[in-house]
Order: C-alpha cells, then structure tokens, then sequence
C-alpha cells in the first residue's frame, strides 16, 4: 500500500485478520484506544509522547485496563510489521502505577436509566447480534479492496469504511443504551396507574372515539405501531394516571381532553 492508513483503518484491517475469537476479545479495548486519539487520525502520525499519556490516563479511569494492554500492543505491532508506522509504539504502551487514594461520592452520582420493556431490550440484542456480522462484512469487503489499490484513489475501499462507520455508531449507540436499560417489569399487575409497558384506552367523550396506544420508552417508539413514547405529549400526559381519570393532552392547537377508559394489561 503507497499510504499509511488512518487508525480506524487500520483497526478495521487488523481486526479482520484475527480468528473470531481473538476478534471478539481485541475488539472493545482497540477501539477504545482508537476513539482517544480519534480514527482519521493517521497511525504513522502517533508520537511516543501520546501513547505514553493514554496508559497514563486510561489507568486512572479503568482498573481493568493493565490486563488488556496486550491487546493494543499487539494491534501496534501489527502496523509496524505492515510499514504503517515507523517504530513499534506498542513498546511505550506500559502500565501505570496509579496512587491509592480515597475515592469521594463519585460513586454515589446516579447515572442515568433507560426504561425499556422485555420486548424493546430482546429487539436491541438481535439488532445487536445482526450489527456486528455486518461490521465484519465490511472490514472484509475493506481488505479485500485495499489489496488492490492504495487509500487515496480507492472508492471501494471508501465505501466499505463508510458503511461500517455508519454501522459502528449504531453499535456504541445501541450498547450505550443496553448498558443503561432498566427492563421494566410487564407482569407486576399491582399498580392501577399507566406506566411503561403497559397498554391503555383513551376515550373522547364527546366524539366517542378511542385511542389504544402501549407506553414504551424514547428508543422503542412507534406511534404507527401503537406505541408511543413516555415522554411524547400523550405519554407524559398519561402516566401515573388512573382508569376513568381525565387525561389533558397539551397539543399545538390547544389542550385535548380525553378519559382514561381502561389499562389493558
């Protein structure tokens, strides 16, 4: 190849040429090196200086990090026997002795949840699953085209690196959102009020009209599907409420008054 790759380039071509085994344990900890220096970055242009500064602070924030250094010296390696960088800047990767120290009420700072049902948690772990056989699809169709051209002139190579980018940030997104989730119990009758996961009846007295909509969270929204968002107009207006309570839809063309008729399950 007549140019030195970007880093998510290169992790990608690197990735590919593991066994899956060796892929699916490397995976998370080189991409999380890749997205500390940035993936446009050119790999040729890391300095020893940064590596030695990443150990540094990935050590304060990760205890766990120490033991998978080796996985990112080993994709290091891989670039200098490539010719992508000069120098093997795996050897500046070392662990960091971190200072023992009390650690104040960080551990007490709430972090935010994500109310999904059983159904809307199973979806993301299949949509998951299906994401992450295409990303090694196109790291494949990504090496099969860098074996003929080099980076700079090379449009399948660009296109294959553009679907998985595109690929990629729906698994962060989805991993984000499994590592917050708080699958809401569907079974748990005892409570009269509308809460996610569960269906209700709107009724408009006067028109005699009804709406049968399921609560759901932000992420498993689908009003064609009759469900509808805990935080959309109807959502916020409807939860907490009880069978034959009047329902106040804030609207743009006004305040829509409905009732409560039933909460189906």
């Amino acid at each position: 190849m007549s140019e030195s790759p970007n880093l998510g380039d290169a992790a990608g071509l690197y990735l590919a040429s593991l066994s899956v085994e060796k892929r699916e344990a490397s995976q998370r900890e080189i991409y999380k090196f890749i997205r500390w220096f940035g993936r446009e970055r050119p790999i040729d242009g890391l300095r020893p200086a940064e590596i030695d500064d990443y150990s540094e602070n990935a050590a304060r924030s990760d205890p766990g990090h120490v033991e998978r250094l080796p996985l990112v010296r080993a994709f290091l390696s891989y670039a200098k026997k490539k010719g992508w960088s000069k120098n093997n800047l795996g050897t500046h990767l070392k662990a960091k002795k971190t200072k023992t120290r009390a650690v104040p009420a960080a551990n007490n700072v709430v972090r935010e949840t994500i109310s999904v049902t059983r159904e809307g948690y199973d979806k993301l772990n299949m949509e998951l699953a299906s994401l992450r056989e295409q990303s090694q699809a196109a790291v494949e169709e990504m090496t099969r085209a860098a074996a003929d051209k080099d980076f700079r002139e090379n449009a399948p190579f660009h296109a294959a690196r553009e679907k998985r980018g595109m690929i990629e940030g729906r698994i962060i997104e989805i991993e984000a959102t499994l590592k917050a989730a708080v699958v809401i119990d569907e079974n748990n009758k005892e409570s009269q009020c509308v809460d996610i996961g569960r269906r209700f009846i709107l009724c408009n007295p006067d028109k005699g009209t009804e709406m049968c909509y399921r609560l759901v969270g932000p992420r498993e929204a689908d009003p064609s599907g009759g469900k509808i968002s805990s935080v959309s107009p109807i959502g916020k207006a409807v939860i907490g409420k009880k069978r034959g309570d009047t329902v106040e839809i804030h609207a743009p063309a006004g305040i829509l008054r409905y009732q409560l008729k039933e909460i189906v399950d």
